[in-house]
């Protein structure tokens, strides 16, 4: 039995047993006949469970992955019998030609009297084939996915969790405080963590000594990088070798491991840059076809519109999601869970009240401090409203959002905006810019500048953070303790950092402890390469306040993140500019078609008519209202996808291409109203 059978059940993403349990044992025997226990598919699956820490068993699993594909087989099979009698029965009035072979009489009546019952017989075979091939599949590939994304993290958070293992070494922690403490640091290491809380259940539950745990946890990770690591570390200690050695090898080494990795991230994004770059010059090559088709009578419609509204923000969705597998994010939500009941409370979401709500309910006076407490910070946030919306930049669009339905309802009542298809094909830029503009200005610009303020004001933490970390680690080398330490650094510093650090020491010589300080601090901004910083340096100072060595490896990992990032934002940088300059090359060519051909086409048009000449023939079948607003509404979806896209290619953030979904389209509204 693997640990995360056994162990995993409350952690892991799958459910228990009893879960589908009757499909699972009604649809056993069926996988008894389809599947070898030993074969590889099996075995593939078997290995797939265990990393994506799934509590089922295989034969479980996979007899409830047969009931799924069967049940959405039956549905779609249903689906495809009615498809194929609607179709052969209802739409057709005649019985369709295949081969057209001579044949008899009899022959050719039996055959057209069976043909269609064949046919939608083969066309729910074939459905339900799909559907069973989609449910099968679906759930097969469920622990594959999710594998995939352990490991992923599991390789993003490796660097650090090594520097945290060094760190704890250091403070003199012995190889079972080390994997202990591993085991408890999921709020900072995720994944990491979570591998080693495996490791750290299988030799408490199961009577396994630790070498043996973690030589299975080596066998059963996703991640090859902590397979490797968690070999070589269980080679250092059969043969009773440097820990410590060992771990600052290994921080060197994954520290070089991640810079690597990056580097390969980069050359993917410049190649997809070059992609998006052909893609997005598709749709406008597919709509100057149509148009001329539509010139020569062959007049395309609905093509022309599902280009528009369908073809170019699939490719923009489409091109998203791809770039999303590959650039890495940061993983968790930076925030650390204090070990105090009272503190964790403090550690407050968006509206929490703190620490009087595990009160209330009980007595009266309690109820009466909730009350009390929830019209004073009601009364802050009335107060400074800005500061709110910073720290929550999302929570604008409560206020923006009903503004602009007002809006929107008051110029359509007031005819302001155009409320009918023709209305908008008459007047495509007013029509436009009441019901897609003024929302987007409303509810964008915003939620842009209190998402920017947010994110400078945390920048304002890290920009210093490596600078500060050299500092401490050097006051603390002089024989200063690590309160000390910060005291001299806020004294000695300046920025929102150093006023941070002056705060934490007034806050510890009223008495708060010096780790729920450190807490309390990154819970404030909750940047997670923060959080592991802070993670590391609270943990290592409860053994000892001369840490130097530690702030040194805090100092040389937030140094390492600081390069990775600067190597990103110059790289990415050339993207953002390539996919500004194609939308910016797309609008050009819009505009001359448009000044240059449909306002050419209209005057020809109407000279036809008025001089009953042979060229309406010819531009007749352009509607050239339609064929406006379809140019205007083509550059405009163009502009938000481009910039959400530019934006999420250079932080790995969709609200990053907020101020360039706002800016784009503006560059189009002007164009098309001067032209």
């Amino acid at each position: 039995m693997s640990l995360d059978t056994a162990g995993g059940a409350g952690a892991g993403t799958g459910g228990s047993y009893g879960e589908g349990g009757t499909l699972s044992d009604l649809f056993y025997p069926l996988y008894d006949r389809l599947f070898d226990d030993d074969g590889d598919f099996v075995s593939n699956v078997e290995t797939k469970l265990a990393e994506a820490r799934m509590s089922e068993t295989v034969e479980i699993y996979l007899s409830r992955s047969l009931a799924v594909g069967v049940v959405v087989g039956l549905v779609l099979w249903l689906l495809g019998v009615f498809t194929g009698w609607f179709v052969f029965t209802v739409l057709l009035s005649d019985v369709p030609i295949l081969l057209g072979l001579p044949v008899g009489e009899s022959t050719a009546a039996t055959l057209n009297a069976v043909k269609v019952p064949a046919f939608v017989l083969i066309t729910g075979v074939v459905m339900g084939l799909i559907g069973f091939g989609l449910g099968f599949g679906s759930m097969v590939a469920r622990p594959y996915m999710t594998a995939g994304e352990r490991k992923r993290e599991i390789n993003v958070l490796l660097s650090d969790s090594v520097s945290f293992m060094y760190a704890l070494s250091v403070g003199g922690l012995n190889q079972l405080e080390i994997l202990e403490a591993m085991a408890k640091a999921d709020d900072t290491y995720g994944e990491v963590a979570k591998e080693f809380q495996s490791i750290v259940l299988e030799t408490e539950y199961f009577d396994t000594d630790y070498r043996t745990a973690v030589r299975n946890q080596a066998l059963e990770t996703p991640s090859d990088e902590l397979s490797q690591f968690l070999t070589d570390m269980l080679s250092i200690i059969n043969s009773g070798g440097d820990m410590e050695g060992f771990l600052q090898d290994q921080k060197e080494k994954q520290m070089r491991t991640s810079k690597q990795e990056q580097e390969m991230v980069l050359e993917t994004l410049e190649l997809f840059g070059e992609m998006f770059m052909t893609l997005s010059l598709f749709p406008l090559l597919l709509i100057i076809i149509l148009v001329i088709m539509s010139m020569l009578g062959e007049a395309q419609d609905f093509l022309l519109m599902g280009t528009v509204y369908g073809l170019i923000p699939l490719i923009g969705a489409g091109f998203l999601v791809l770039v999303s597998t590959v650039v890495q994010d940061e993983v968790g939500d930076g925030y650390l869970e204090p070990e105090d009941a009272d503190a964790a409370a403090e550690n407050s979401a968006m509206f929490d009240l703190g620490v009087v709500n595990n009160y209330t309910g009980e007595y009266g006076l309690f109820d009466r401090v909730k009350s009390r407490e929830g019209t004073y910070e009601l009364m802050e946030i009335v107060k400074a409203p800005h500061h709110f919306f910073r720290d929550h930049p999302l929570a604008v669009l409560g206020l923006t959002l009903p503004i602009s339905l007002v809006v929107l309802a008051y110029t359509a009542l007031a005819g302001l905006a155009p409320t009918s298809w023709e209305g908008l094909k008459g007047n495509p830029i007013l029509g436009t810019f009441f019901w897609l503009y003024v929302p987007l200005y409303v509810n964008f610009i915003p939620l842009t500048v209190f998402y920017e303020w947010n994110v400078r004001s945390r920048r304002a933490i890290t920009d210093k953070l490596s600078d500060n970390l050299r500092k401490l680690s050097s006051a603390n080398d002089t024989g200063m303790t690590l309160l000390e330490s910060i005291q001299v650094v806020s004294d000695t510093s300046s920025g929102k950092l150093a006023d941070e650090f002056e705060t934490m020491y007034a806050k510890v010589n009223y008495g708060t402890s010096l780790k729920t300080t450190l807490v309390e601090f990154n819970n404030k901004y909750h940047i997670p390469r923060l959080a592991r910083t802070m993670k590391l340096i609270s943990k290592a100072q409860e053994a000892s306040s001369q840490i130097t060595q530690v702030l040194s490896t805090a100092a040389q990992a937030s140094e390492n993140q600081d390069d990775i990032e600067r190597d990103r934002k110059s790289r990415t940088r050339m993207q953002t500019v390539i996919i500004i300059m194609t939308y910016m090359t797309l609008l050009g060519v819009m505009a001359i078609l448009k000044v240059k051909f449909l306002d050419v086409m209209a005057g020809l048009a109407q000279q036809a008519s008025g001089g009953g000449g042979s060229g309406g023939s010819f531009s007749g079948g352009v509607d050239v209202d339609q064929l406006n607003m379809l140019f205007f509404h083509a550059v405009t979806l163009q502009a938000i996808i481009s910039g959400f896209i530019a934006g999420y290619m250079r932080d790995v953030s969709l609200m990053a291409g907020l101020k360039f979904a706002v800016v784009l389209p503006t560059f189009a509204l002007v164009t098309f109203m001067f032209l």
